[in-house]
Order: C-alpha cells, then sequence, then structure tokens
C-alpha cells in the first residue's frame, strides 16, 4: 500500500486553510504538547476571522513560564495567541481563556486584544463537556445531554431537559475545518503515538476535524511503532509534519 501522509513543511500542510476556518489546537499548555510549529506556520498566513478551539490554546509563552515552576518552557514552544496577536481570530471556544496570575508581567494575550479594540467573541466551555463535544464530532453524534453546567450561566439559550429528576443541559458537537495536533512519533500511514502529558486534548481532537494535520517529533518506518502503544490509529490523521525545532 502506498499510502504515505507526511507532507514536507508546516507551509505545506496548513496551505488550504481559508478565512473563517473553525481550528482545533490541541495541547494542554507547554506540558500537554501544543502543536507548536504548526501555530507558527498558521500565523504567517494571511487568513482571518477563525475560530479557535481548545482547553487554553491562548494563554500565551508568558504565562506558562509563571505557571511551570518545576518544568523549564522550551524555546520553541509557541501556542495559538500568535493568532490573538495578529488579529486573525474572531471566537474562541475554550475552557480558559486567561487565568488570575498576580505574578504576570503583561497582560494575557486575549485581555490585551480585548482591550485594544479586538473584537473577539468568546464562549466558554467546562473541560470535560469540551472534550466530549469534540469526540462527539468525531463519532458522528450531534448533540449529547450533560448536567456539567446546568443551573449556571452555561445553559444560557441551550435546551434543557430533566432526567431522573435531575437538569441536563443539550450540547451540540464541535466539528472542525482544520485539527492541528502534536504527538511523539507517526508512521507515514499517520498512525501516532504519544508521550506524557501530550496525549490530553491531542488525541481527543484527532478526527474530529475535515483535515486533521499531526506534528511530530519522528517519523518513523512503519512496523517500528508498536500496535498495542498505537493510540491514534492512522484513519483519523490526513497529514503528518515533522517538527521543525524539536522540544
Amino acid at each position: 500500500m502506498a499510502i504515505d501522509k507526511v507532507v514536507a513543511s508546516s507551509d505545506e500542510a496548513l496551505a488550504d486553510v481559508f478565512d473563517g476556518a473553525v481550528i482545533l489546537c490541541g495541547g494542554f499548555g507547554c506540558v500537554g504538547g501544543a502543536p507548536s510549529t504548526l501555530l507558527r506556520a498558521l500565523a504567517k498566513r494571511p487568513v482571518k476571522n477563525l475560530t479557535l478551539v481548545g482547553n487554553a490554546p491562548v494563554l500565551g509563552r508568558d504565562a506558562q513560564e509563571t505557571l511551570a515552576r518545576t518544568i523549564t518552557v522550551p524555546e520553541s514552544y509557541a501556542d495559538a495567541s500568535l493568532l490573538i496577536q495578529n488579529g486573525q481570530v474572531s471566537k474562541l471556544i475554550v475552557s480558559v481563556p486567561a487565568m488570575a496570575i498576580v505574578r504576570m508581567q503583561e497582560p494575557f494575550p486575549v485581555v490585551k486584544a480585548l482591550r485594544e479594540g479586538q473584537n473577539i467573541e468568546i464562549e466558554l466551555v467546562a473541560q470535560g463537556t469540551l472534550a466530549e463535544r469534540i469526540t462527539a464530532a468525531r463519532a458522528g453524534i450531534a448533540a449529547f445531554y450533560t448536567p456539567t453546567g446546568a443551573g449556571t450561566f452555561l445553559e444560557k439559550d441551550k435546551e434543557v431537559r430533566t432526567f431522573n429528576k435531575r437538569a441536563y443541559i443539550l450540547e451540540s458537537a464541535i466539528k472542525a475545518d482544520f485539527g492541528l495536533i502534536w504527538a511523539y512519533k507517526a508512521d507515514r500511514y499517520g498512525n501516532l503515538i504519544y508521550r506524557g502529558t501530550s496525549r490530553t486534548f491531542n488525541a481527543t481532537m484527532a478526527g474530529a476535524a475535515t483535515i486533521t494535520v499531526a506534528e511530530v517529533a519522528e517519523v518513523v518506518k512503519l512496523g517500528e511503532l508498536d500496535p498495542e502503544a498505537v493510540v491514534t490509529p492512522g484513519v483519523y490523521v490526513d497529514r503528518v509534519v515533522t517538527r521543525q525545532q524539536e522540544y
């Protein structure tokens, strides 16, 4: 079989991203393996009105360095705050757009952007609900009921029903146009393995977009990945690119 999903560069992998695209941003901060090379490449493209989806994809490097008390933030680290700084984002669907950190030297990128007059809509989603909305898209499930957020501002403009005397909110799936994720190793079929905490939202997002692009540290020969260790089968991955700057 001659399947080869490896592309030569991040620029090539993202050449068809368009204005108004919905982008899944993998990772969980610097310890969770953000697809930094892909995000840098996307920040260079002349696209705008993007919707970014992720757990906390726009905190910025300053926040990661302040939060990372036990690890060193890699020089290669970048997150989707680059897109905020460029004015490329019109909406965020996130669990954490910013945090209260006293030691921060600069305001969070999204806070700074809003102060400067950027019009960015922010949809807050509980972390577990966000993961399930993404997973539902991959499974072809249009919507589901969850008790999380019932009775709070999160239920605004949403259907609420009672099951077994408990209120549940109807949450819709989040199907994206492009999913940008980070994995440790891949083969040319797109099978992926992860290392440590980098599974998080990266593995969750694989396959939940029309095009899933995996940034990896290394592409290995077919057969070198232990089948029992493969977390994301290649069927969920459309393109693979090797990180140009290693962690």
